[in-house]
């Protein structure tokens, strides 16, 4: 209540709200979601009737090019872009007016990807023939596009400043500014390079000591230490590994229809965090994740750990509900596919699952390669079978000794069993001791005692094998992998990708555009993984390298040298410094594929300490920053956000967290339980620990741009909407740590407002604050206050609980600044 009193001067005065920030790929991702749910569906249920194709057009309308569905047939426009009234397509998939397709309705997934892909202004790149004419693929000319070029070491470019360059980077990036007759601003000041620092490699602002030591000395040699001790620190890998999780879509649930949960996914989460911590080679990372169940390993530890990397393939999302098997079967391989080829290659492979992709050289027959490779892959994703979920998966476990395959546990099935198992013993041993009470001793009675007897002993062996802490596998360890099935085949076409609809036999391999004459076989016997994941990280191949080295540019400066960090293709913009996108590549081969080398060559260079300063004259010939003139203004992640208010307020719990909150739900078909308020539990464990669960997600991960676990999230969207500042006006979260830093300053400073501001800004800012934001400050607690005096009332708060609610009002408008949420 007595917040209320301050919350119209306090956010009137002291929040900032920051320019309307909007760094996302929509057209790329309209584009995508067209290839992924709309242009198969009309492929498999359309062009039959509706395509330049089809012997006669019914109703003069035709579904396969732009033009054709968005004009229409003999009765209406089909698509009318963001008008769903509009647009009679959606008339007849509902089965209004009409009824298309006439055999069966489309599933009501379906039909709401359609109504989304019309909001989102129907994008549609087909143009011109109908999607149904086969093109042929040259490709030596498709190898003269940029990103299918071999990597090779460019030349190190002369400049005509040769004193401001300190590095090899710079001489890339003052190479292109002189180019077009700019300079680079002036270098950030120490306070504001600190922060930057400390938040790109361990997502936590410095600490007040911290920030003083290195303000005391901040030469060189201080901040290159700096740079060291950061990436040594146990907190740069719960930074990049969460980078990392963004792209493999890491959730703990199915999602989809049945949402089940997967209690085990947490272990991949803290693989990928000490992978990243220990700078595991990427190659070997990658080789781990697609094909660590085949990497030869005596260790039992260093086995465990290349079975859990494994998960990566298992934790996507699944349509458990899915009638048709073979079609739930080549949706786990598609999306399989997809996410390794976006994930290393740069390359939207999945849309050559209906037809060949159409606009990168990738045919069908090699999509349905690679399938065969995974069709071969048994995916171990646990989920109890029943309630709804027809196709319950298996785990494996990890013993001492062995490993083995196992069917995951229901809880609530255990105990029935149990209960069932019980009473059935006792009626049994109750009929027993009847009998035995009986003195009569004929054959009769002898051979019911004997059945009895056995019938008991049975229902007490069954009793202790259905006990769980009797189980022999509660040693092992269990999670989410893959494993090759015994008997590996290359698979079919699939015609229009439809999964039942088999055309010709493939055999298994990769894509010929990044093989660079690579011989592409796989060994009969095995279902190709690690050929696959050779092949991915072989020096032959033009992408892996390119794409890995651009995702870490892109998370210390905002924006990838390729602005489409998971799309290398056609329809993907071109690098803006194209030469230095082949040197960092280069040399992240060179330094054994190391993470923290490519990062601390890059935090040391000049261009990376430039300030966020802005000059007319650039600003005229490059509003965008794209040749990097200055630094980018990027907001913090949500998660960096969440912690650096825990750490404020000083309740954030740096222990890592144990297991996770859906290890405690277990195997559960979280879509119909009352789960919500459990994985928004309040915790004080940094973020990345937070359950990520399909359709649960945090409220504050949601309000800021969280990205769907579902999709492939090499870059998250930046918005700037309304209910973020509801958020940080409202939150009950937001609001108990802003009263809890007001006490930790008034604990630290118990009589000073002034240096108590100061401290403020520090902790917060990571500097101290002008003569002016003094002033407003001191200004603003004495208005408040003053407001807020109880006047007589002798039952009105007291003057130290006055004071502590107007800081905690002041704390609260820090939170919600926009600088304390961005890096300059």
């Amino acid at each position: 209540m007595l917040r209320s009193v301050t919350q119209g001067i306090l956010f009137s005065a002291v929040v900032a709200i920051p320019f309307s920030a909007a760094i996302g790929e929509e057209n790329d991702a309209g584009i995508e979601f067209f290839e992924k749910k709309i242009r198969p569906v009309l492929a498999a249920k359309c062009y039959k009737c509706h395509s330049a194709s089809s012997k006669e057009p019914k109703g003069g309308l035709l579904l396969d090019t732009r033009e054709g569905i968005r004009l229409g047939g003999e009765s209406g426009h089909s698509v009318v872009p963001g008008d769903l009234g509009e647009s009679m397509l959606l008339d007849a998939i509902r089965y209004e007016s009409f009824e298309m397709p006439p055999d069966e309705q489309l599933p009501d997934e379906v039909i709401r990807d359609f109504e989304k892909w019309i909001r989102m202004g129907a994008p549609d790149p087909r143009d011109g023939k109908s999607a149904l004419i086969r093109r042929e693929i040259d490709f030596e000319k498709a190898r003269e596009f940029w990103a299918f070029q071999p990597i090779e070491r460019p030349e190190i470019p002369d400049v005509v400043t040769s004193g401001w360059v300190e590095s090899n980077i710079d001489h890339f990036i003052l190479s292109r500014l002189e180019s077009k007759n700019l300079q680079p601003v002036a270098d950030a000041d120490p306070a504001a390079l600190v922060r930057r620092l400390y938040m790109d490699l361990t997502g936590l602002p410095p600490t007040v000591d911290e920030l003083g030591d290195f303000l005391a000395d901040p030469s060189p040699r201080a901040y290159r230490e700096l740079v060291d001790r950061l990436l040594d620190s146990p907190h740069f890998g719960e930074r990049w590994g969460r980078h990392w999780l963004d792209v493999v879509r890491y959730a703990e649930s199915s999602g989809m229809e049945r949402n089940y949960s997967y209690p085990q996914a947490w272990r991949f989460r803290d693989y990928v965090i000490e992978s990243f911590n220990v700078d595991k080679p990427f190659d070997q990372f990658v080789l781990e994740q697609i094909a660590g169940d085949l990497l030869p390993e005596d260790n039992p530890a260093r086995r465990d750990e290349r079975y859990i990397a494994t998960g990566m393939l298992a934790l996507g999302p699944k349509s458990l509900n899915e009638t048709n098997a073979e079609k739930f079967y080549m949706d786990i391989v598609d999306e399989q596919i997809d996410v390794t080829t976006r994930a290393f290659l740069g390359l939207t492979a999945s849309c050559a699952r209906c037809h060949d992709h159409k606009f990168d050289p990738i045919p069908t027959k090699e999509y349905y390669s690679l399938a065969g490779i995974f069709r071969s892959t048994s995916t171990l994703f646990g989920t109890t079978k029943g309630g709804g979920n027809r196709h319950g998966g298996n785990l494996l476990a990890l013993g001492a000794t062995d490993v083995r395959t196992i069917a995951p546990k229901d809880p609530k099935k255990t105990s029935s069993d149990i209960a069932k198992i019980t009473k059935q013993l006792q009626a049994a041993e109750k009929r027993l001791s009847t009998l035995k009470s009986n003195r009569k001793d004929s054959k009769s009675t002898q051979t019911q005692s004997k059945r009895l007897s056995a019938q008991v002993k049975k229902l007490k062996s069954q009793l202790d094998k259905a006990q769980p802490e009797e189980n022999e596998l509660d040693a092992y360890i269990k999670i989410m992998a893959v494993l090759d099935q015994e008997e590996p085949a290359d698979t079919q076409v699939r015609i229009r990708g439809e999964a039942n609809d088999k055309g010709s036999t493939v055999p298994r391999g990769f894509l010929t555009i990044a093989s660079c004459g690579q011989d592409c076989q796989v060994h009969p016997e095995s279902s190709g993984r690690l050929q696959y994941a050779e092949w991915l990280v072989s020096e032959q191949n033009p992408l892996t390298a390119r794409v890995t080295a651009n995702r870490i540019w892109q998370h210390l400066f905002g924006r990838g040298i390729v602005a489409t960090v998971n799309n290398f293709g056609a329809n993907g913009e071109r690098p803006t410094h194209p030469e230095l996108l082949d040197y960092l590549a280069v040399s992240l081969r060179e330094n054994a594929w190391s993470f923290k080398s490519m990062i601390r060559e890059i935090v040391t260079s000049r261009v990376y300490r430039l300030s966020g300063d802005d000059l007319p004259a650039a600003l005229d010939v490059d509003p965008d920053n794209k040749l990097l003139w200055r630094a980018n203004h990027r907001r913090l992640e949500v998660e960096a956000l969440r912690d650096a208010i825990l750490l404020a307020s000083g309740q954030l719990d740096l222990m890592p967290k144990e297991s996770s909150v859906v290890a405690d739900v277990g195997d559960a078909n979280i879509g119909r339980g009352s789960y919500q308020a459990m994985f928004d539990s309040a915790s004080s464990k940094r973020s990345v620990y937070l359950p990520i669960v399909r359709g649960f997600i945090p409220e504050m991960l949601s309000v800021f741009d969280f990205p769907e676990p579902s999709i492939i999230a090499g870059q998250r969207d930046v918005t700037t909407v309304p209910t973020q500042a509801l958020f940080m006006m409202n939150s009950p979260f937001v609001i108990e740590q802003a009263d809890l830093m007001a006490r930790r300053l008034f604990a630290a400073v118990p009589d000073d407002d002034e240096q108590r501001l100061d401290l403020a800004y520090r902790i917060a800012y990571s500097r101290h604050p002008t003569q002016q934001e003094t002033a407003a400050g001191l200004q603003y607690l004495a208005e408040t206050q003053a407001a807020m005096e109880p006047g007589g009332n002798s039952d009105g708060p007291s003057d130290a609980e006055c004071r502590l609610t107007c800081w905690g009002g002041l704390c609260q408008a820090i939170f919600a600044s926009a600088e304390f949420r961005y890096v300059e």
